[in-house]
């Protein structure tokens, strides 16, 4: 029986690669001589570099940029020389999880760091640039790393402004005659986790800008800056990003990307599974495994379990869920891909004890889905007393 174990991160818990492990554990308890395949997978948030590094044969680049509020940090990103392949995830660079809880500044974080991190790509050679946007600490329209490659936004004075949210309705005109000549060679891709658009009540000031530090007052600035310069962009380049699906990921890196650099919006989750040639290895599985922290319903719209579950279905091959927790709405989820969801939890158990037997209790439900669907494939049900 050949089955592929295609889990994300149980964040808190396991990375992707130990929960691959762990049901690669499990699957050989139950049927020692399955020929199982381990793919972690990631849908561009956190974990991206982690998950993607060893598949793709990549190496690892350390480079001091900016920081969120303009301290000097070190960052890294993956490079394959051979693919001439970058990727970048904003979170080390420009990631909430840099400040202190209480150092959050979301009119004043900049993704210049980010931009640092394109450049030192582009310095290697890069063709191909894969950036992953989940777990910013910004809102600032991507205007920080477009300022970090050379584009200039000018006030009404035609003096320069700072790439922050505080500066965007200062702007009234962007120059780009100094930006750097190598992206016009590059193939910008954007692994966007989320469909929110720029503006409005799912946009992104009001929806992630909170969590970043946000007051009230500061996420009304910040709308009216994202609108101002949503509307220098369509009168500079004729581009309305203003309802773009996934224009407000990451303080509206997604809008400012896909107009200031042409850059391709992608879900995350998709773009992660092609470069791991996912799809490929579904269509040689008899069994798909896959799973993360949390299954619910938005586990649907661009999660990583949710896109290999599609992926099975497209290809007609059974693929199971397992995660830490289920809300009633995963039960919901069938029509996604999945032949069926399973809880790692043995029962009623508190949250630190899942969290610090996660391995083990994945590697036991593991073992009990496979030994369930080993009568399809290995002999006549009788032959089995296991489910």
């Amino acid at each position: 029986m050949k089955i592929l174990a295609a889990p994300n991160a149980f964040k808190g818990s396991l990375s992707a690669a130990q929960a691959a492990e762990a049901m690669r554990s499990g699957i050989h308890r139950a049927l020692a001589d399955a020929d199982v395949r381990m793919i972690p997978v990631a849908d561009g948030g956190d974990g991206l570099l982690q998950t993607l590094e060893i598949p793709l044969a990549a190496e690892r680049i350390e480079q001091r940029v900016r920081g969120p509020l303009g301290d000097d940090t070190r960052a890294t990103f993956l490079y394959s020389a051979s693919r001439r392949l970058a990727i970048i995830e904003m979170a080390t660079a420009s990631g909430l999880a840099l400040l202190p809880a209480d150092h959050l500044d979301a009119m004043h974080a900049s993704s210049e760091g980010v931009g640092q991190l394109i450049s030192a790509a582009l310095d290697l050679g890069a063709g191909q640039i894969v950036l992953g946007i989940g777990g910013s600490a910004t809102t600032d329209g991507a205007t920080g790393l477009a300022t970090a490659l050379g584009m200039r936004f000018l006030d009404e004075h035609n003096k320069p402004l700072r790439g922050e949210g505080a500066s965007l309705q200062h702007i009234r005109r962007i120059d780009r005659n100094n930006l750097d000549e190598r992206l016009a060679s590059v193939h910008l891709e954007v692994a966007c986790d989320v469909e929110n658009p720029l503006l409005g009540s799912e946009g992104a000031a009001r929806v992630y800008a909170p969590q970043k530090g946000a007051s009230h007052n500061d996420i009304e600035q910040l709308e009216k800056g994202l609108a101002n310069l949503a509307d220098v962009i369509e009168r500079q380049f004729g581009v309305d990003v203003r309802d773009m699906p996934g224009g407000g990921a990451a303080g509206g890196m997604g809008a400012g990307l896909k107009a200031l650099f042409n850059a391709e919006l992608k879900p995350g989750a998709e773009l992660v599974l092609e470069l791991l040639q996912v799809e490929a290895a579904i269509v040689n599985a008899d069994l798909v495994l896959t799973g993360e922290g949390r299954l619910d319903y938005q586990t649907r719209f661009g999660k990583a379990p949710g896109a290999v579950a599609a992926l099975a279905a497209r290809h007609k091959v059974p693929c199971i869920a397992i995660a830490g927790m289920l809300d009633e709405t995963a039960y919901t989820l069938n029509d996604v891909g999945f032949a069926a969801v399973f809880s790692l939890c043995p029962g009623p158990v508190p949250l630190a004890d899942a969290v610090e037997h996660a391995a083990r209790y994945l590697a036991l439900t593991t073992e009990q889905v496979v030994r369930c669907m080993q009568p399809a494939s290995h002999g006549n049900a009788s032959d089995s007393d296991d489910c």
